[in-house]
């Protein structure tokens, strides 16, 4: 059949162009440009974050991601098949920027399927969901290391990134991370002082750093850290640091390492927990109840009041005996600004007990960012009185309306402390005089690498008394968190830790976003209805209870009489009644056609805004074509 007609071999071509064009999206779905594309979202909800993408492109050992989702059962949620395709095009990104380091195996787990095994192998059980054990998680693995995500719930959205590149940079981390742990306190407990005596045991969250990191022992006279054998400096209570330590931890930072450091104005948990002293016997003084860092703060560019600690009666906590502890803050989701941190999205609230207050000063090069901060009301008080909950503080305190710093996160290039080189002990007579032709060591004036620095203005809020519940069951201690305090300082471990890429990281924005105009629009018409509602109710309430007294009064025997007023009020009620029906019947068709008007509008542009583009496109390419073509 001749095919010469200009009709047919225009149908023949369209049908050409449909069939290339189907293939060559198939083909480019199957390489890795497939998975690529703009995302022009507002905080960027369709795109990885600059530290996952940075994570995936340092790998170097394959990873294998267990994709276990129960995609053929008709009893999924319909709230769990959008999530889960959500979660299907964030895993094909993390395959495409990985570039063959990471595999993704999608399974469905079946009643007695292997697939079920595996997942049960995983420790991924499934949840029990319109009588059926539905499955949504992942187990990460690399080598003989498995991270699981258990279920992926849609509401911990935000949250989903992190935890997914979290897992994969524990598996890829060959052992526990290596914390080093600087303190004057007595964290590890002691044994029995005579024979028959308990031990003193020691703190529950040293125990907790024990089970999840590799901690390491700085002592406070340390004169070298090194940022390669040392992810996270922990600096807890460093009372009585000497300034050779100080200079180790400046050259530590500027090195690229990454510091936590909790001071305390006022310790009671150094109080309490400090030995009896007995000079005579060789023992210890106790370390001091203040805690700073004297010389780096200023070059790190924060103060930290020591001499006094912050009372705020706006976040005052009630006590035994209904006292108010005037310095004994109780911070909740309002003293939190950052609300998409990772360190605390998740905590409820913190409490912290005689806190010292941080003020930022400011450096080049570094940034700050406050994690807690208390209010406009709060002021300094004495530490002793606060310690005794004195009522007078309430009466005394004088507030200028600054919100402190509580916890706060410093990152960037940060310059040393000591620009002319590392700080002399003093000099010993029995040492000999140095040669003056000796090499001198080279020291850091400023950072090799970005640094980070966490601080955290108590180490009481840590204390086991203030920070869990301790029980003893047959002679073992059970602690259960009382609060978020150590949740905080492990969430901000564990992120510093995890990666470099994730220190300082926030949660994925959502990606379902509230209709703020349609809010808006039902918003106005509350305000303008809902008044003009509240008194049509009124007074139908009170036209039904003037008829059921009458009503009432029949029932007794007596007849029931309606004087022309009383007819005259209830005809004016049922007239009322009418119109207010009719009123916000009218309210509610406006609110409706608005509505619709909004939709038709929307509807339009994503329907015709494509079309009318690319039509304009042609046009223009078509005209510059004809005039080229007239110029020839």
């Amino acid at each position: 059949m001749k095919t010469n007609h200009p009709v047919t071999r225009a149908a023949f071509g369209v049908a050409a162009l449909v069939v290339i064009a189907l293939l060559a999206n198939w083909l480019v779905s199957l390489t890795p440009l497939g998975n690529r594309g703009a995302d022009f979202t507002e905080n960027k909800v369709h795109s990885l974050s600059s530290g996952t993408r940075a994570i995936l492109t340092e790998l170097d050992t394959p990873v294998v991601i267990r994709y276990y989702a129960s995609r053929s059962t008709d009893y999924m949620p319909e709230d769990l098949k959008l999530h889960m395709r959500r979660v299907d095009d964030l895993l094909k990104e993390y395959a495409s920027i990985s570039k063959g380091k990471l595999r993704i195996d999608n399974l469905d787990p079946q009643p007695d399927t292997d697939a079920e095994d595996s997942a049960n192998l995983d420790g991924i059980n499934g949840q029990r969901m319109n009588d059926q054990n539905l499955f949504f998680g992942l187990a990460i693995s690399c080598l003989d290391k498995t991270s699981v995500i258990p279920f992926m719930d849609p509401r911990d959205e935000t949250m989903l990134e992190y935890h997914i590149s979290k897992a994969i940079g524990e598996v890829t981390t060959p052992t526990k991370p290596k914390i080093g742990l600087m303190t004057a306190l007595d964290l590890q407990g002691a044994p029995a002082m005579m024979p028959g005596q308990p031990p003193t045991p020691g703190w529950v969250i040293y125990q907790q750093l024990k089970q999840s990191f590799d901690v390491v022992d700085v002592p406070m006279e340390a004169t070298t850290i090194d940022p390669k054998e040392i992810k996270v400096l922990l600096l807890f209570h460093p009372a009585g640091i000497t300034p050779e330590a100080e200079f180790a931890v400046d050259q530590y930072v500027l090195n690229g390492g990454t510091v936590v450091a909790c001071l305390d104005p006022f310790s009671v948990a150094a109080q309490m927990t400090a030995p009896q002293s007995n000079p005579m016997m060789g023992q210890q003084p106790p370390p001091p109840t203040t805690s700073t860092l004297p010389t780096l703060l200023s070059a790190w560019g924060v103060s930290f009041e020591s001499g006094q600690v912050l009372a705020d009666p706006a976040l005052a906590t009630k006590l035994g005996g209904d006292r108010l502890g005037l310095a004994v803050l109780t911070l909740g989701k309002d003293s939190m600004p950052q609300k998409d941190n990772v360190i605390t999205k998740d905590l409820g609230s913190v409490t912290l007990f005689l806190p010292g207050a941080i003020t930022i000063t400011g450096k080049d090069g570094v940034t700050a960012n406050t994690l807690i901060k208390s209010s406009t009301k709060a002021g300094f008080v004495d530490s002793v009185k606060a310690s005794q909950l004195d009522p007078s503080l309430a009466r005394t305190l004088k507030s200028n309306g600054t919100a402190y710093d509580l916890v706060t996160h410093l990152s960037g290039t940060f310059k040393t402390a000591f620009p002319d080189g590392k700080p002399k002990p003093p000099a010993d007579p029995a040492e000999a005089p140095e040669e003056k032709d000796a090499a001198k060591p080279v020291y850091l004036k400023e950072a090799a690498a970005p640094g980070n620095v966490f601080l955290i203005g108590d180490v009481d809020a840590f204390y086991d008394r203030f920070a869990y519940n301790v029980q003893n069951f047959g002679g073992q201690q059970m602690a259960s968190p009382s609060n978020g305090n150590a949740t905080l300082l492990l969430n901000l471990l564990d992120q510093a830790t995890g990666s470099k890429h994730l220190i300082g990281s926030r949660s994925r924005s959502a990606i379902r976003r509230p209709f703020n105009v349609v809010q808006e629009m039902e918003s106005d018409f509350n305000k303008t209805v809902g008044v003009k509602i509240e008194e049509f109710q009124a007074k139908q309430k009170a036209a039904q209870q003037k008829l059921s007294e009458l009503q009432a009064q029949k029932s007794r025997g007596s007849e029931l009489y309606l004087s022309p007023a009383q007819e005259e009020e209830i005809k004016k009620l049922r007239a009322e009644q009418v119109e207010y029906s009719k009123l916000i019947r009218e309210q509610e068709k406006e609110l409706r056609r608005q509505k619709d008007k909004l939709s038709a509008k929307i509807t339009l542009l994503n329907v015709a805004a494509m079309p009318v583009l690319v039509i304009l496109i042609g046009l223009i390419l078509f005209i510059n074509r004809r005039r080229a073509t007239r110029a020839r």
